[in-house]
């Protein structure tokens, strides 16, 4: 969809995309003015609430300069075809640069049509991830050997410059724009104490991608982590889990216990009863009839299953559901589970792997809920701390909407010492490129279940997937994920009308 479409700066979808550390995609055919001012407001309001404001007065400007260079390119595409010069050919080339400028731009409005009718995009990508602004420029033609090189002799130019002045008298290249654009865009580089080596282009058969790392402040950064450590260090309103549930976990380590033990330990919890056997006669398992004993139950969940119920049902115990936003949380959570579940048993037949699913699907969002039920002597001493490392008061605004929750809650899960499979399907679930080899199926699992959640929910949009999952899962088009959708969400409804 082109953005000319709807160019209004939607600050609650931004707010969700640092949040969950998804990236806002704009995508145009034509990149008109508005557009571009549309694209510079979204940066500006995305830095506001990253509280990197200072920041405002380069990055836009280098997005623009990356935007217009896409543009270009495509503009030559079909400049080039319409002349009948091939735009790899050296010779060619040189020809038909000759005059493109002036008669590109006497006639702006024709290539710019050309391009839209023949789809020629380009899409500007933003995203917060492990406290690093990304920022991808892609346009979907494949940049020639020659305009590579060129532009990668510019930058070993631009690194010569100290300043702008000094970069005026030298810059001389009237063929391709003087190139001033892309030196002036290192400079501010440099003045955001950004290496240069944080810009790349990369060429792949398809695409251009110009991408642009830009790591916040180490302070910023060392500060933001201490302040997540602060906050598990301070819950001491969180107690242990229930001795019961202990009690029950101590016998499935213990060699010398039996089925039979658990089942009875269990049986004194009608709570943690009526769970096992709800999980037990859903559709999950599919059997030919109901299981009212505790026993059997036990036997057909299995030791992990257990160990995956006991977690589950402890954090729920502890956080509780008593207030409206932590009724909302939990309720995204259990469809989130549902949908993890449901992608383990459609994609992977192994029974292990849909039990963890749907318990690290659960505690996903153990983070945001903690942050719904903290005492207020923990808020004051959270800003306390703010204060002392000179953090503004946004940040802890932001922590508290939500932003890092995931390190918060996977921070908590240690400190309750779930396993590391789960602990890292919390902490990676916005993140699953992160997460270590060993834990990827299944933070990929509760990653994809969340962003159909938030898809359904219109939170986000198929462009916001992570393509490594999406390709993990074999899906490979906006259609195949929205029939998935649709049939997850038709048997969730038909899950809970029973």
């Amino acid at each position: 969809m082109d953005i000319t479409q709807d160019l209004v700066v939607d600050e609650v979808k931004i707010k969700k995309a640092i949040q969950s550390e998804i990236p806002l995609i704009i995508t145009t055919f034509t990149l008109p003015h508005e557009v571009e001012i549309h694209v510079e407001q979204v940066i500006i309001s995305f830095l506001i609430q990253i509280d990197q404001e200072n920041l405002r007065n380069y990055i836009p400007y280098c997005v623009r300069e990356l935007m217009n260079n896409a543009k270009k390119a495509n503009t030559k595409r079909v400049y080039f075809l319409e002349k009948g010069l091939d735009i790899a050919n050296p010779n060619d080339y040189d020809k038909g640069m000759t005059h493109f400028k002036e008669n590109t731009l006497s006639n702006i409005d024709h290539y710019l049509q050309i391009q839209k009718d023949k789809g020629l995009y380009i899409k500007f990508s933003l995203r917060m991830k492990n406290n690093t602004i990304f920022i991808e420029v892609r346009n979907n033609v494949e940049i020639t050997k020659s305009e590579f090189i060129r532009i990668y002799d510019k930058f070993a130019r631009a690194r010569q410059y100290t300043d702008l002045q000094e970069a005026l008298s030298l810059v001389l290249d009237d063929s391709e724009g003087a190139g001033l654009g892309l030196v002036i865009l290192i400079l501010m580089l440099k003045r955001m104490g950004i290496d240069e080596n944080s810009l790349d282009i990369v060429k792949t058969r398809k695409e251009t991608i110009s991408r642009l790392k830009i790591p916040l402040e180490k302070t910023r950064v060392e500060n933001f982590s201490a302040l997540s450590s602060a906050i598990v260090e301070n819950i001491n309103a969180l107690p242990q889990f229930p001795e019961n549930i202990l009690k029950v976990q101590n016998l499935i380590d213990d060699p010398d216990s039996d089925i039979e033990d658990i089942a009875h330990h269990i049986s004194r919890d009608p709570a943690l009863t009526a769970d096992l056997l709800k999980i037990v006669n859903s559709a999950h398992y599919t059997l030919h009839k109901k299981v009212d004993d505790i026993t059997e139950a036990v036997k057909i969940v299995g030791i992990q299953g257990i160990k995956n119920l006991l977690i589950s049902y402890g954090t729920q115990k502890i956080l509780g559901e008593e207030t409206k936003d932590k009724k909302i949380l939990w309720r995204h959570c259990y469809k989130t589970a549902f949908y993890a579940y449901t992608l383990a048993k459609n994609f992977r037949k192994n029974r292990n792997p849909m039990n963890d699913a749907y318990v690290g699907a659960i505690l996903h969002d153990m983070g945001k809920i903690i942050f719904s039920s903290v005492h207020p002597d923990l808020l004051n001493k959270i800003s306390s701390f703010c204060s002392k490392k000179g953090l503004p008061a946004s940040i802890f605004e932001n922590l508290s909407a939500g932003m890092n929750h995931a390190e918060i809650g996977a921070l908590i899960a240690e400190k309750w010492n779930f396993p590391e499979n789960l602990v890292n399907s919390i902490r990676y679930h916005h993140n699953p490129s992160s997460a270590p080899e060993e834990y990827r199926e299944l933070v990929y699992i509760v990653y994809l279940a969340n962003m159909l959640c938030e898809l359904e929910a219109g939170n986000v949009s198929f462009d916001q997937f992570e393509s490594a999952v999406l390709n993990h899962f074999g899906i490979a088009s906006k259609d195949k994920i929205e029939n998935l959708l649709e049939k997850f969400s038709n048997e969730f409804q038909e899950e809970n009308s029973k």
